[in-house]
C-alpha cells in the first residue's frame, strides 16, 4: 500500500499526533509502506502562513524539509495530468488543493490518508480513515 497525506493529516502527524487513529499511525510509523507529501500541501501551508492563518515554529521552507526527511516522506511532484484531472473531478470539492490531492492519488494509485468527509464522494478513491 502507498499512501498520500491530506495536508492537514501531516499536519495532525506533526502538531497533534493524538488525533489520528491508532491504526493510521501504525502505518505512518511502521516505514512499510511509502507514505507521500504532496507539493500541493506544501503549497497550501505556505499560503496560509503568508495570510497569517497558520503559525509554524519557523518559515514553511525551513521547517517542512528537515520534517520529511526526518520521517522518510516522499515529494509528490505536480504534473499536468494531475492539473487536468483534477479540473474534471465532479464538484463534490470546492477546494482546488484537495482536489489536486485527490487527481494524484487517483493517477498514482495511491491511498488518500484523509479525515475529510467530502473526499469519500468520490468514485474510485482509496482512502485510509485518519482517525481509524
Amino acid at each position: 500500500m502507498r499512501l498520500l497525506l491530506d495536508t492537514h493529516v501531516w499536519l495532525w502527524w506533526i502538531a497533534s499526533p493524538e488525533r489520528l487513529g491508532p491504526g493510521t499511525m501504525k502505518l505512518l510509523q511502521s516505514g512499510e509502506p511509502d507514505v507521500f507529501f504532496s507539493a500541493a500541501s506544501g503549497w497550501e501551508i505556505a499560503i496560509k502562513y503568508a495570510l497569517g492563518k497558520m503559525t509554524l515554529p519557523d518559515t514553511p521552507d525551513r521547517f517542512i524539509p528537515p520534517r520529511l526527511e526526518r520521517d522518510a516522506l516522499k515529494p509528490l511532484n505536480i504534473l499536468l495530468r494531475h492539473t487536468l484531472i483534477a479540473g474534471a473531478l465532479p464538484p463534490h470539492h470546492q477546494d482546488p488543493i484537495d482536489r489536486l490531492l485527490i487527481a494524484q492519488a487517483q493517477v498514482e494509485n495511491l491511498a488518500l490518508v484523509t479525515a475529510d468527509p467530502a473526499m469519500k464522494l468520490y468514485d474510485g478513491l482509496h482512502l485510509q480513515w485518519a482517525t481509524e
